[in-house]
């Protein structure tokens, strides 16, 4: 079985948890058309230095006022930074950006990034199961068919292993879906099991650990300002023996990532991510709860409220995001070249949705 080095310093569990786990899969999936003419724009070749660089709104094609509509309802939803960067540059910023806070479920979409370099250099095969890692768990442990799951099966949500996890919540443990319940590969399921036991799989593969990986790899190509490997801590407990990975990041830290991913995993002429990984990511797989479709830990579409069952919005093709619990957000949009850093305290999806529709009538985005 996959070993693993955990740290001293355990993370808090308390209110920032993981984005509603347990929510089981619904079966109707939201029905998105294109957001105006649909065409992607040309991506600008800007990209921040030291420090992000600001330029008017008004003389780029905002407009202050509803840009202040904006800031004012992200208040009203528990906003406590965001910034909107449109052609590598800021057209809009409120909060403090500098302060570092629990990405929640949005350090996934890291993970998948990390995932991307690792397949790349050829130390994970998508295509290996369980079984063939010595992956296995607490009692009750695997059984024969569970361990069929491929790394593939768990990048999606879809492995089928509904073994107990950690840092989940008793609700989220109570919507989890029976033991052996779904063959692996059949049914899409948000599982912190899967999540946790991809960060063990990555770190026993690459040999460090996701932290460290997060700074060499990432932080320091696209020269994140307030990134430490010390931001990142381990949650382990009796549960289960893969532990969970929070990290803490600040919005600016985490808008240069999403506009990394905006120009397919390259900052200026640095391949960062393959772009071919940055691009099979971040399609749909599955018709998921947050969002129109899931890819590899990246939510596809915009957000939306989990209990609808279809929509007559219209969103910009492309899109996709990271989403934490409270509303963590980075959504990236190449239709157009723009990318939104939300964090907060509470927010739900819906509201999400909402406060982008309003950041893109703001820039007569899709008009």
């Amino acid at each position: 079985m996959i070993s693993f080095v955990t740290s001293a310093r355990h993370w808090a569990m308390g209110v920032f948890r993981l984005p509603a786990a347990g929510i089981v899969y619904f079966a109707a999936v939201v029905a998105s058309t294109q957001f105006g003419s649909g065409a992607e724009a040309e991506i600008a070749d800007h990209f921040p230095g030291a420090e992000w660089e600001s330029v008017d709104a008004t003389a780029s094609g905002w407009s202050v006022d509803k840009l202040k509509d904006a800031e004012t309802w992200s208040q009203d939803i528990g906003t406590t930074a965001l910034m909107v960067v449109h052609h590598g540059s800021i057209v809009g910023q409120w909060g403090d950006v500098a302060a570092k806070t629990p990405l929640a479920s949005v350090r996934k979409s890291f993970l998948s990034a990390l995932y991307g370099n690792a397949v790349a250099r050829g130390e994970i095969d998508l295509k290996q199961n369980l079984a063939q890692l010595g992956i296995d768990d607490n009692e009750p442990s695997l059984s024969v068919e569970e361990k069929t799951a491929t790394v593939r099966d768990l990048l999606e949500a879809r492995s089928g292993v509904y073994h107990a996890a950690l840092y989940e919540t008793p609700s989220m443990a109570m919507r989890r879906p029976p033991r052996h319940s779904h063959p692996p590969g059949t049914f899409w399921y948000y599982n912190n099991w899967d999540f946790n036991t991809l960060g063990a799989i990555y770190e026993h593969a690459a040999r460090h650990s996701i932290f460290d990986a997060l700074e060499t790899e990432i932080s320091e190509p696209i020269g994140m300002q307030d990134y430490q490997t010390s931001d990142g801590q381990y949650v382990t407990g009796a549960a289960s023996v893969y532990p969970a990975y929070p990290i803490n990041m600040s919005a600016r830290d985490l808008a240069r990532f999403g506009l990394l991913y905006l120009h397919k995993g390259k900052w200026r002429d640095r391949r960062v991510v393959p772009s071919s990984w940055v691009e099979e990511s971040t399609r749909s797989y599955s018709e998921a709860v947050y969002a129109s479709g899931y890819g590899f830990l990246w939510w596809i579409g915009m957000p939306r409220n989990p209990l609808s069952v279809s929509t007559t919005a219209t969103e910009p093709s492309g899109c996709f995001f990271a989403l934490g619990y409270g509303g963590q957000l980075a959504f990236v949009s190449p239709a157009y070249d723009l990318v939104v850093v939300r964090r907060g305290l509470a927010g739900a999806p819906g509201q999400l949705d909402r406060l982008l529709r309003m950041l893109f009538d703001a820039g007569h985005l899709g008009s």
